[in-house]
């Protein structure tokens, strides 16, 4: 039997101290996905209110690659925000990277089993451009899909510019653009998170279902990386651009 509370209390180790560890499935067999969210669940405590969610491996391309066939999901809390203006402090992290997202903004409570991608829109206030700081508590970022899931999904930290309305925009086709210190180094368009971001949110409404949670007015939700996630250090500036919704600016130090 795999010690749940063992496991996250490692892990919330690693993230107080800023120090990479092994993956917990080198010395963890019984480790699958089902475990891993237990794992998650508990490492809530202590982590300040939860304000939303954020989705991972939301590439049809990326699931082939590492074997599964659903995103995952972590949690955001208040210790996960980044302030507009405010920078990103490296030395509180231990491998960051960046990757840009649509985030939606939560209108209405939503929440059950068959949930649409068309009442996701119905439900959210607005759609923001964001940056999501992915933050591996693993050595190297060498992980299998449990281990990540029960890292809350790599999550570090996150800041999203002003939202907009939905209405009119079809998340599908809207470009997004990722620079790094000036420099263009990758492109995609919404349909790079399950073919559209609201239909990622809505998977991520049907996976709460099942342990009794859901969408609250006013959550924000990360809808997945758009493109790869580059590493950042100190110095670097990253920005985010998404066609028709806007931008959004980070600086590292």
């Amino acid at each position: 039997m795999v010690e749940t509370q063992l496991l996250a209390d490692r892990l919330a180790q690693a993230r107080d101290s800023v120090t990479a560890i092994p993956q917990l499935s080198d010395d963890t067999p019984g480790l699958d996905l089902e475990t891993g969210y237990a794992v998650q669940r508990l490492s809530r405590k202590g982590r300040g209110q939860v304000i939303g969610w954020k989705l991972g491996v939301t590439s049809r391309a990326k699931q082939q690659q590492v074997g599964v066939g659903s995103p995952i999901y972590g949690y955001l809390t208040t210790a996960h925000v980044l302030d507009y203006g405010e920078p990103l402090v490296t030395a509180e992290h231990i491998n960051p990277r960046c990757e840009p997202e649509i985030a939606f903004v939560m209108g209405a409570d939503l929440s059950g089993e068959h949930v649409t991608a068309t009442e996701v829109l119905a439900a959210t206030a607005g759609v923001a451009p964001g940056i999501e700081v992915l933050d591996s508590r693993f050595t190297d970022y060498r992980f299998t899909m449990p281990d990540v899931v029960a890292d809350n999904a790599s999550a570090g930290r996150y800041v999203i510019g002003t939202p907009v309305s939905p209405a009119g925009l079809d998340l599908r086709l809207v470009g997004v653009v990722l620079e790094q210190n000036g420099d263009v180094i990758a492109t995609a368009s919404g349909a790079a998170s399950l073919g559209h971001p609201a239909a990622a949110v809505a998977w991520l409404v049907r996976s709460l279902a099942s342990s009794g949670e859901g969408l609250r007015r006013g959550d924000v939700i990360l809808s997945g990386g758009l493109t790869a996630a580059t590493p950042v250090s100190a110095g670097d500036s990253i920005v985010v651009s998404i066609d028709r919704i806007g931008s959004v600016e980070l600086a590292v130090r």
